[in-house]
C-alpha cells in the first residue's frame, strides 16, 4: 500500500508542478503580449509625417463601412493579422485631412491589394479625391494590373501608370447565380417557398433551374444604370468616349489580337493608362516629385500611419451628431460587427436617444436585409428616437435593400449614392423538408399529436395544406405591413409604393426618381443634413458602437484593427475518400453553401425581407 501511496504522491506532485509550469508559461505569454502592445502604442506616438511627401491611398481586401468582428485573442494566437478589410471612412478622413496639410504634396493611389469595393463606395471615395485635387495637389495611380473596381478608382487620378506586364480587365456588371431545382429533385428535398412580390428573386434558386424573364428585366434595369455611371465617370476622367468601354469589353478578344496578346500595350493604345512602367521606373518618377527616403523609395506615408500621426482627442462640450453603422445581413438577437443584430442595433439607437449630447443621428445602412422581425425591432427604436425630438438621417451604402430599406423608410431624410442598390420591397419564407430523402434510405417518420399543428415545422414531415395556407397568409400580411411602413415613412400613396415594390430592385438614382430616396450623396452629406435638421453649426461627429471588453481592446490593439469574421463556414472537410465522392462533394458545394445560409436565418416567424442577388454584386 505504501508503494501505491508513494506513486500517488509522486503523480500528484508531478501534476501540481505541471499546473504551475502551465500557469507560468501563460503568464509569460500574456506579459509578452502586453509588452508588444505597449511598444506598439509608444511607436505610434512617434510616427512623423515627412515634409513634402506623398499620401499613399492603398485599400486592402474589401472596402467596407464596418470591419467585421474576429476574436482578437484567436487572431493573435493564430498569427493571423492579414488585412482583409479597409474602412471607407478612414480613407476619406485621411484624404480630407491631407488636402489641407502642408506636409503632403501629392497622393499616390495603389490599388494592387484591393479586392472589391463596389461602385457606390468608390463614388464616395472619388468625391474626397476630388476635394484633394481642388486643393491643388496632383494625384497619380499606380498598379501592376487593374480589375474593374481597381481601374475605376485609378481613373480618378491625374495620371495612371501600369506595369508593362499588366492588363486592364473591364467586364461590366452581371448577376449570375446557381439554381438548384434539379439537384433538389434528385436529392428528394422539398423546399416549401412562400413569397409576395413578382420580382422577389431570392427564392428562385429553389424553384427553377434558370432566372425568370421578369427578374432578368428588373436586374438589367439597375445593372445598366450602374454600368452607365461607371463608364460615363471613367470616360470623363480619361477624356475618352463612354462607348469605348463597351467596345473594349465586348471585343476584348479582338483588342488583344490587335496587339498580339499584349494586354498592357492594348490598355495604353485605348488610353486607359498613361504610361507603362516597371516598379522601379514608377519609383524613380515619384522620387522626382517628392524626393527619396533613406531606403531608396519615394518619400511617402501610408494613409493608415498618416491617420495615426494625425489622431487627436475628441473635442469636449460640443453638440454631437451620432453615427451608427448597420452593416451586413439582418438577423434576430445580438450579433457581432459584420452582421446586424436586431437587438444590437436597437440598443445603439437607444443609447443615442438617451445621450443628451447627441442632438441628431445618422444611420449608415449597408445591408441586403434579412429577418423581418429584427428589422421591425430596429424600426421601432428609430420611431422612439424621432419621438424624442432627435432627427434621424439614413445614409445608404452600397446596398440598402429589402430589410435594409425597411429600417430606412422612417428616416427624416434618406441619402444614397447614384450606384446604391436599394428597393427590393417584398417578403418571402423558405422551409425545406427531407421526408422523401429519408424514405429513400428507409427512414420513416410517424406519430400522433393533439392538434393539427403538432407536427408543423419538422423537416422530416411534409408541410400540411393548413400550415402552408397559414404561412402564406402571414406573408401577405407582412407584405402589406411593409407597404404601410414605406407609405407612412416616405409619405407616398399605398398604390404608388406597390408599383415600385413587388421585390423590384433599383439603383440609387432611379430610387430617387421613384420617391424611395430623397437626395444623392455620401455619408458626409448625410451628416451635414442631420446637423442642419438639429440646427447645429458647431458640432462634432461621434461613432456609436458596441464597446469591446478590456481583453478585446488589449488584443485588438495588438493586431491593429478589428478584422473580419473568420470564414464562417470554413472549408469543407478535406476528403480522403474516393475520387467519385470528392467530385460529388465539389458538385454539390454551391448547394451546401445555400443550405448553410438557410441555417443562419433565425427569424422567429420564418419570414424574410432579403435581396439575395444584391449581395452578389
Amino acid at each position: 500500500m505504501k508503494v501505491f501511496a508513494t506513486i500517488r504522491d509522486i503523480a500528484r506532485a508531478f501534476w501540481h508542478g505541471l499546473t504551475a509550469l502551465r500557469r507560468a508559461v501563460m503568464n509569460l505569454i500574456f506579459l509578452f503580449i502586453v509588452i508588444i502592445v505597449l511598444a506598439a502604442i509608444f511607436s505610434e506616438e512617434g510616427i512623423q509625417v515627412p515634409d513634402g511627401s506623398a499620401l499613399i491611398l492603398s485599400p486592402a481586401g474589401v472596402v467596407v463601412d464596418q470591419v467585421s468582428y474576429i476574436d482578437p485573442i484567436a487572431s493573435v494566437m493564430g498569427g493571423d493579422s492579414e488585412i482583409r478589410e479597409t474602412l471607407l471612412s478612414e480613407m476619406i478622413d485621411a484624404i480630407d485631412t491631407a488636402a489641407t496639410d502642408a506636409h503632403i504634396r501629392m497622393m499616390v493611389i495603389n490599388t494592387d491589394a484591393m479586392e472589391h469595393a463596389g461602385l457606390s463606395k468608390l463614388q464616395e471615395l472619388s468625391a474626397a479625391i476630388e476635394r484633394f485635387r481642388a486643393a491643388g495637389k496632383p494625384i497619380v495611380a499606380i498598379g501592376d494590373s487593374f480589375s474593374q473596381d481597381q481601374y475605376w478608382l485609378a481613373a480618378q487620378a491625374d495620371r495612371v501608370l501600369m506595369n508593362p506586364m499588366g492588363e486592364v480587365l473591364i467586364q461590366g456588371y452581371g448577376v449570375y447565380g446557381n439554381y438548384f431545382k434539379q439537384a433538389l429533385d434528385k436529392l428528394a428535398v422539398n423546399v416549401h417557398v412562400f413569397r409576395v412580390g413578382a420580382y422577389k428573386s431570392a427564392v428562385e434558386p429553389f424553384l427553377r433551374d434558370d432566372m425568370s424573364e421578369e427578374v432578368k428585366r428588373n436586374h438589367l434595369t439597375w445593372l445598366n444604370s450602374l454600368w452607365q455611371q461607371y463608364t460615363q465617370t471613367a470616360a470623363a476622367r480619361r477624356k475618352i468616349a463612354p462607348e469605348k468601354f463597351d467596345e473594349y469589353a465586348n471585343t476584348f478578344d479582338q483588342v488583344l489580337a490587335s496587339t498580339q496578346g499584349d494586354a498592357g500595350k492594348a490598355a495604353l493604345e485605348w488610353k486607359l493608362v498613361d504610361a507603362l512602367m516597371s516598379r522601379e521606373e514608377i519609383n524613380q518618377e515619384l522620387i522626382a516629385q517628392v524626393g527619396e527616403d533613406e531606403d531608396g523609395w519615394f518619400n511617402a506615408i501610408d494613409f493608415r500611419d498618416y491617420l495615426t500621426a494625425k489622431r487627436h482627442l475628441p473635442e469636449v462640450g460640443k453638440s454631437k451628431v451620432g453615427v451608427i453603422v448597420g452593416s451586413g445581413m439582418i438577423l434576430d438577437g445580438e450579433q457581432r460587427n459584420g452582421l446586424i443584430g436586431g437587438d444590437t442595433l436597437a440598443a445603439l439607437l437607444r443609447q443615442a436617444r438617451l445621450d443628451d449630447d447627441i442632438k441628431a443621428v445618422v444611420l449608415r445602412v449597408d445591408s441586403e436585409g434579412g429577418s423581418a422581425f429584427a428589422a421591425e425591432i430596429i424600426r421601432r427604436e428609430i420611431l422612439e428616437l424621432k419621438a424624442a425630438g432627435k432627427p434621424l438621417v439614413v445614409s445608404m451604402g452600397s446596398i440598402a435593400a429589402s430589410g435594409g430599406y425597411w429600417i430606412a423608410a422612417d428616416a427624416d431624410e434618406v441619402w444614397a449614392t447614384p450606384a446604391t442598390i436599394t428597393g427590393s420591397i417584398g417578403i418571402f419564407g423558405v422551409f425545406p423538408t427531407v421526408e422523401n430523402s429519408l424514405s429513400k434510405i428507409g427512414v420513416h417518420t410517424d406519430g400522433v399529436g393533439t392538434t393539427a399543428l403538432a407536427d408543423a415545422f419538422r423537416i422530416d414531415r411534409p408541410v400540411s395544406p393548413a400550415v402552408a395556407t397559414a404561412l402564406q397568409s402571414t406573408l401577405d400580411a407582412g407584405y402589406q405591413r411593409f407597404l404601410n411602413v414605406v407609405s407612412g415613412g416616405r409619405k407616398m400613396p399605398l398604390e404608388n409604393v406597390d408599383k415600385v415594390a413587388q421585390g423590384q430592385v433599383w439603383s440609387g438614382s432611379d430610387a430617387q426618381k421613384n420617391g424611395l430616396v430623397d437626395k444623392l450623396g455620401g455619408l458626409d452629406d448625410a451628416i451635414r443634413a442631420a446637423a442642419a435638421r438639429a440646427e447645429l453649426t458647431d458640432y462634432t461627429e461621434e461613432l456609436i458602437r458596441s464597446p469591446l471588453t478590456p481583453q478585446e481592446l488589449l488584443f485588438s490593439k495588438l493586431i491593429g484593427v478589428e478584422q473580419g469574421l473568420a470564414n464562417l463556414a470554413g472549408s469543407l472537410v478535406q476528403s480522403r475518400s474516393s475520387p467519385v465522392f470528392a467530385a460529388t462533394l465539389t458538385a454539390y458545394k454551391p448547394l451546401w453553401a445555400e443550405w448553410q445560409k438557410l441555417n443562419r436565418w433565425n427569424d422567429p416567424r420564418h419570414t424574410y425581407v432579403l435581396c439575395e442577388p444584391c449581395a452578389r454584386l
